[in-house]
């Protein structure tokens, strides 16, 4: 399981320190008095909901590691450490398994009607505590505050969606070939899902997977990122309040390798869901051989987004500055490569620098913050790498290109020009605030430029052309494309890539089916 191992290596938190386990239990949550007055308001505010969870949850219980080691949480806007949470490994994780595969035979038998009744529950509970959770990600994630209310509304949909769509599984009969014989197929869930969900979306990551998986009669155990457990740990309690039974929902964070080799060994987990980095999820894929898991990767993206010469110059600059600069472009889906065709380069470029200059960085406590830090100092010196491979082959900074005055992982808003295809901006994901321009002639050079690349979730066009929009987007080898949008995720559409960026649908009525089986029922001998 070396491969096993690797994938969740890389997946954890790098540089995550670990306190003497004495402090895990009296310091778990960092004193008041030691935190910027912004960051302890916010904390008091939480904790006084009942929300600031510094535990995992093994069937129903809060516990610590058993060997007492935690991880610091920190605030990346200011390196403050806001809680300590348990570094678990293979015992707790294992046990975790072992009460959602009890709690499985027991969910599973409920009537979709009663497991919809308690998804929309813990709907209801995520929509009327909604600014607790986007207090925990803007502190411990860093986006502001207002992108984080939009992300708990975002992930509260589809815990509304799924919890409706739980009484619409259907399965189906088959005209027999015999006349004796009738034919059924009956949907059943697959068993004990495994969810490893990333940083970036720390809510909405864990919704998108958790909803389907409970609706269709799974019980599940999440892995959050070290860097965000938080979040997660405070929508699992909500989970619990709304009636979701003990060992349904597990949550599990520390010691990566020894949390992803238990749950990919493991013959009771019969699913393994991921959303991350294509080189994770890959390894994933191969750990999940040996047990012959049903496995589904959001992996991922370099999308390019075409702005074409018949485009409305504002309509376009809008919706790319959206497309790249949410959450300081750190998501996979961002617009890594912004491509536009020579006719209104200049003035697309005049534009869209104006509308980047007015983007306001900052802690994301603060009201007119639109661009929070990056993660940590890793990511920070990933974009420093790409630019200095960019201006290094010939690319100009148009804009910004540098650490940002306010110090720690904070990173101006940069355009970039003249960036070619041998550059690391044009060939893989920078995931952060980081915008390359790149001219293009023809309809048919700027196809062939956004598909040269391994991945393929999401695309987005410019245009006021009917038929180029219906012709580009069916040759645009991506599993996503927003033609004159540039946020374009929901709850009621697919969401996932071609190509390596990933395998599977997640959200709509396709995204419940990564957590079903088929079973063919033949009746015979019927008169």
């Amino acid at each position: 399981m070396a491969m096993a191992t690797m994938a969740m290596r890389r997946a954890v938190a790098l540089g995550a320190r670990h306190i003497p386990a004495a402090a895990a239990a009296s310091s778990r949550v960092v004193p008041l008095r030691h935190m910027s007055t912004d960051a302890g308001a916010a904390m008091e505010k939480i904790r006084a909901a009942g929300l600031l969870r510094t535990q995992g949850l093994i069937a129903g219980k809060w516990v610590d590691a058993y060997d007492g080691k935690t991880i610091e949480v920190q605030n990346p806007a200011t390196g403050e450490v806001l809680a300590n949470v348990p570094c678990m490994g293979s015992r707790e994780t294992s046990d975790a398994i072992a009460s959602a595969h009890s709690t499985f035979y027991s969910w599973s038998k409920l009537t979709a009607s009663e497991r919809s009744k308690a998804l929309r529950k813990w709907y209801d509970l995520i929509i009327s505590h909604k600014e607790e959770p986007a207090l925990l990600m803007t502190l411990e994630q860093g986006k502001p505050m207002k992108e984080a209310l939009g992300e708990v509304n975002y992930g509260a949909s589809f815990i509304e969606y799924f919890a409706e769509e739980a009484k619409r599984i259907y399965g189906d009969i088959i005209p027999p070939t015999l006349s004796d014989r009738r034919l059924l197929v009956l949907k059943q869930p697959v068993g004990v899902v495994g969810a490893i969900t990333p940083w970036n979306f720390p809510l909405a990551m864990i919704t998108r997977k958790v909803g389907p998986a409970l609706a269709c009669g799974c019980s599940v155990v999440v892995k959050p990122s070290e860097f965000t457990p938080l979040t997660a740990l405070a929508a699992a309690d909500l989970a619990l309040q709304a009636g979701i039974p003990a060992g349904a929902l597990n949550v599990v964070m520390g010691n990566a390798p020894e949390i992803g080799d238990a749950l990919l060994q493991s013959t009771q987990v019969r699913k393994i869901t991921f959303t991350g980095s294509t080189a994770v999820g890959k390894k994933l894929m191969a750990g999940s051989a040996n047990t012959v898991k049903k496995v589904s990767l959001e992996l991922g993206g370099n999308a390019p987004c075409i702005v074409f010469d018949d485009a409305d110059i504002d309509v376009a600059v809008k919706g790319s500055l959206a497309a790249k600069f949410r959450n300081s472009g750190q998501t996979c889906v961002c617009a890594n490569r912004i491509l536009v065709q020579e006719g209104i380069y200049e003035k697309f470029a005049t534009a869209f620098i104006k509308a980047v200059q007015s983007l306001k960085v900052g802690n994301g406590l603060e009201e007119s913050t639109s661009q929070g830090p990056l993660i940590n100092e890793a990511a920070v010196q990933k974009v420093e790498k790409f630019i200095n491979d960019a201006t290094s082959k010939g690319a100009n900074v148009m804009l910004g290109g540098k650490r940002h005055s306010l110090g720690m992982s904070f990173y101006e808003p940069t355009v970039v020009g003249n960036v070619s295809n041998d550059m690391l901006l044009f060939r893989e994901e920078v995931f952060g605030p980081v915008a390359p321009l790149i001219p293009f002639k023809t309809e048919e050079e700027a196809v062939h430029m956004a598909n040269d690349t391994n991945a393929g979730l999401a695309a987005y066009i410019f245009t006021k052309s009917i038929p180029r929009s219906w012709r580009v987007s069916e040759s645009l080898e991506y599993g996503l494309v927003g033609v004159n949008e540039g946020i374009i995720s929901t709850e009621v559409a697919p969401f996932g890539g071609v190509k390596q960026s990933g395998l599977g649908r997640e959200g709509s009525k396709y995204g419940i089916d990564e957590y079903l089986e088929l079973k063919y029922i033949c009746m015979g001998n019927l008169g």
